[in-house]
Parts: structure tokens; sequence; C-alpha cells
């Protein structure tokens, strides 16, 4: 059994299904070692309940079609992490979903483009991705998946509603939606896509001389992506930054500290791991970063998970950066990633992680330094549609979130 370790941000992305993370987004590598020695059980004592149970099912049940070997296999690890009773965090993925959890991680993949999380038993929209079919039909942070093709899945775990969920790119799927903050109910059909993530997008806000950086998620090269970005930024003369990292599910743990070494100089403190014996490993930043001086606001909100609560922190803790908007979504444990020979894997939570002054964001999240919370449904401004923008469709906006921030660095200015 091969192991890896993510920090996962605790997501799961719904049709190229899986977090993360983190999640995953994400999820968030952090390496992979060799397989290691495990104690032998005494399958003689410890299994021949389970063995039993199997052999009566296979013997009895009347609907053949129904027992086979995998469906049973699957249901019975499914059902050993399920007792741990960490929901929605430690799993079992099916080799379905870890092809997808691995696809997020290049940026590329196909699906609907959103990421749940289990919580209170229900699977919640945490946040949609950029460009995808999800943000197209409006699917929100906090929306709760009832019913997936008429299907009631209210009572399904958080692997089965994922497995309902994929599909390939041009088909369809309709998820009944119940939105908690309107009392609203209302089913979306959504056709499956090809999804490429653009990890960093940037446009000067009209009017200014700020620059607004958008990261959509954590995906390999976005830290190299934004090096650039910052590079380009201040080449033109612009004096200030709005980091973006609204919506975002998290990714890579190097890319999150990638991202942070951009404004925080080599060997500041990025995170803390605290593993279950309270013993701490310290991350630091590692590269030379392009904006270690530039101004800088950070927007956040309650689809901000995994590496987006890890930047956020760390700016936040290190004194570089006001965070204005939301509280957090509240992800932050690391994950080991153990491979089984099919290709499915266990995701077993190991560690949490820490901000810099070891604060615990597992549940908690990251509180902004400035509150500006916006009504359900409003749309956020993105630098893709600001090239276009005038001052006046600028500060008429509904975006407070970003107009606060761009106000809080005039202000500082």
């Amino acid at each position: 059994m091969i192991q890896r370790k993510w920090l996962h941000s605790l997501l799961v992305m719904l049709g190229a299904v899986f977090s993360f993370s983190m999640g995953l987004a994400a999820g968030i590598h952090l390496m992979k070692t060799a397989s290691r020695q495990l104690p032998q059980l005494d399958t003689s004592s410890d299994f021949t309940l389970i063995d039993e149970a199997w052999q009566t099912i296979r013997t009895n049940y009347v609907d053949k079609t129904a027992v086979t070997d995998e469906t049973f296999t699957y249901g019975a690890i499914d059902g050993m992490v399920n007792a741990l009773g960490d929901t929605g965090h430690s799993r079992f993925l099916s080799p379905e979903m870890v092809k997808a959890q691995h696809e997020y991680n290049t940026g590329t993949f196909e699906g609907i483009g959103a990421y749940v999380e289990s919580r209170d038993a229900a699977t919640v929209i945490v946040s949609p991705i950029d460009n995808s079919p999800a943000q197209a039909e409006g699917l929100l942070p906090g929306d709760v998946i009832v019913a997936i093709d008429g299907e009631d899945v209210t009572t399904l775990p958080l692997n089965e509603v994922v497995q309902r969920v994929l599909g390939p790119a041009g088909s369809e799927v309709t998820l009944t939606i119940f939105t908690p903050a309107t009392g609203e109910m209302r089913d979306v059909t959504l056709a499956r896509a090809k999804i490429e993530l653009e990890n960093v997008t940037w446009a000067q806000l009209p009017g200014t001389t700020i620059a607004h950086i958008r990261i959509s998620a954590f995906s390999e090269r976005v830290s190299q992506d934004l090096h650039q970005a910052l590079t380009d930024i201040q080449a033109a003369g612009l004096t200030g930054v709005v980091l973006d990292l609204r919506n975002n599910p998290g990714g890579l743990l190097t890319e999150a500290i990638g991202v942070a070494g951009q404004f925080l100089p080599e060997g500041t403190t990025v995170l803390l791991r605290q593993d279950a014996q309270e013993n701490m490993k310290t991350e630091t930043a590692v590269s030379e970063g392009a904006g270690l001086d530039i101004p800088l606001v950070v927007l956040i909100n309650q689809g901000s998970a995994s590496a987006s609560e890890i930047v956020a922190g760390a700016l936040q803790d290190n004194g570089r950066a006001q965070l204005v908007g939301d509280t957090t979504f509240g992800t932050g444990t690391v994950l080991n990633e153990f491979d089984l020979s099919d290709g499915s894997a266990l995701l077993l939570a190991t560690e949490q992680w820490l901000t810099p002054s070891g604060r615990v964001i597992w549940h908690e999240g990251i509180v902004p330094d400035t509150a500006v919370s916006l009504p359900i449904g409003t749309a956020l401004l993105r630098p893709e549609s600001e090239r276009q923008l005038t001052v006046a469709d600028l500060q008429s906006s509904e975006d407070a979130q970003l107009l606060q921030a761009l106000h809080n660095l005039q202000a500082a200015q």
C-alpha cells in the first residue's frame, strides 16, 4: 500500500469530483513516501463476524445482482472509515474519485465545477469554480444538495452523493438545491463540461493605481503565475494589490507556501502542522517573492478554504495584509492518502494545521480584519470583466467587499 500525505481542503470537487481539497481542495499534496509496514491483524478472530455477515448475505439475499465483490468490498471499507466519526473528512475514494483528485491538481478536469463538504450530515456547496457550469447555473456557497436526478440523497454519505454526480463531459445531471438563507428549493440541470482552471488573472481597477489579482484555485504553477503577475503589475507602475481569494477552495500545499512567499520574506512562518501527539512542524516561505513591499489587502469569504486559509492566515498573522470580507470556511486537516491495490484510496486525518500564531482554523475559519457581508447572489467582480469597466461602473458595483478593500488600500497610501 502506497502512502501519500495531503493537507486536504476537506472538499469534494463535484463532477471531476474531488477535493481537496482541501482540498483539496481541493487536496494539498505534501509528499509521497514508500509503503510502511502495518501491524498484522489476527484475521481468524478480527474478521470472523464480517465473514459471517458476508456469507449470509451472499447466500440468502434475494437480489443476486446486488451482491458483487466490489460493491461489498467498497461498502465495508467505507463503513470502517465512516465509523471513525470524521464525517466528510477522512474518507474512502473509489478509483474514479482518485483520478479526478489528481486531475484537479493539474488544473484540467471534467465535471460541473463545484466543491462540497459534509456538514451536519448534509452535502453543502462550498464554492463553484470560475467559469464552470455550477457557477453559470447560480450554485452558491451554503447551498445544500437534496436530490440528484429526482432521487433523495439526504441520507447518503458524501462519497455516494459524489459518485452520483460524476459523469462524462456533455452529459447532464439535475440537482435539487436548498438555499438555507432564503428557504428556497429549486431544481438545477447542469451539463458537465471540461474545465480548465485559469490560476491567476489580474486587472487594473479603473481610475486607480491598484491591481485586482484573482486566484481561483491553488493548482500547479499558480505561484509562478502570481510571481509573473506581480512583476508585470509593478512594471506598469501600479502601487497596490487586492488579492482575491473568495470562493477559492484550496489546492496544493506547495503552491500555498509559494503564494505566501511572494509577499513574505524567506524563512517567515506560513503555517504550523500539529499531529495527534501535539508535535509541531513549521512550514516557512522559501521563495524570493515579487511582492514583498507592495501594499496588500486580501479578500476572503465563506467559500475560501484550505490553501486559501493558509495564505490568508499567514499574511494576517505576520502583519503583512489586512483581510476584508467574511469568515472563511474553516478547513484544516492534514490527511494521509493510502493508495490501495485496485486504484482506490483511503484518506485519513493524521494532522491539523494552524496559523503562524497557533490559531486553530478547523471548524472556526479565518476572521477578517474588516467584516463586509454581501447579500445572497451578489455578483463578484472579476478581473476579466473589469477591463471593460468605467470608473462609474466600478463605484456603482454591488461588490462592497472589493470596494472596501480598495478604500483600505487608498486610505493607507
